[in-house]
Parts: structure tokens; C-alpha cells; sequence
């Protein structure tokens, strides 16, 4: 792809901002939870894995090297890979009650399998032999 890095700066810059947006709304503590907030950290930071994670991504993105986006691919699955855990964990029932989900939660998600697409479609100059 001839703009991936581009889209992929915007993607990963999106991936960060989406860590300060409300992700779940839990009516019985009257409280909005996200990247870096959860009652008492009960559900820990994860906020703060996705920007550094992310941060990695940027830097192996802009390197004009194979191992870089070997090594790009991996840490986008592993993005993907804790957002998914992250939307379970963030969403799921608890003491007969269903956290209200909000739109950044999906975002999560849906950045994080954009991230990952981008990263399978590298653009890299081959040398001709």
C-alpha cells in the first residue's frame, strides 16, 4: 500500500485517543470507566499498554527494514489480542448486572483490527537482483 505508514500513524494516533474516551457505563456505581479509570482499579490500566504498544508500532512502522515489520506484525497481533481480552473483560456481567457499553469500546476494537491490517499490508521496496 503506497500510504500505509501514513494511515497507520492515524490509526495508531486514534488508538491512543480512544484510551481516554468512556468505554463502559456502570449505572449502579453512577461512574464511566476507560483506559485508565476503573472503581478502585479493579480492571487494572490497559490505557497505558495500548499507548506504549502503539508508540512501538509507529517507530517499527517508519523503519525500512524486513525484520522491523516482522516485528511490526507481532506486536499489532498483540494489540489486537488485548483489546479483544480488554472489550471481555470491560463488558462482561457481574453480580447480575451488564455494564452499558459506549462507543469507545468499540472503537478499541475496531483500531486495534484496522492496526492489524495495516500491518499485514507493509509498504517496502523490494531490491531487484
Amino acid at each position: 500500500m503506497k500510504y500505509s505508514k501514513w494511515v497507520g500513524l492515524i490509526v495508531y494516533m486514534m488508538l491512543i485517543g480512544v484510551c481516554f474516551m468512556p468505554w463502559t457505563y456502570h449505572a449502579d456505581l453512577n461512574v464511566y470507566f476507560n483506559g485508565f479509570f476503573s472503581q478502585n482499579n479493579v480492571y487494572g490500566k490497559p490505557g497505558k499498554y495500548f499507548i506504549i504498544f502503539s508508540l512501538i508500532c509507529v517507530v517499527l512502522m517508519f523503519i525500512p527494514k524486513v525484520w522491523a515489520k516482522f516485528t511490526h506484525l507481532f506486536f499489532a497481533g498483540i494489540i489486537m489480542a488485548y483489546a479483544l481480552k480488554t472489550y471481555h473483560l470491560f463488558t462482561s456481567s457481574y453480580n447480575a448486572y451488564s455494564p452499558v457499553k459506549q462507543p469507545g469500546i468499540y472503537a478499541l476494537v475496531a483500531l486495534t483490527i484496522l492496526s492489524f491490517v495495516i500491518a499485514l499490508l507493509p509498504d517496502m521496496k523490494l531490491k531487484k537482483k
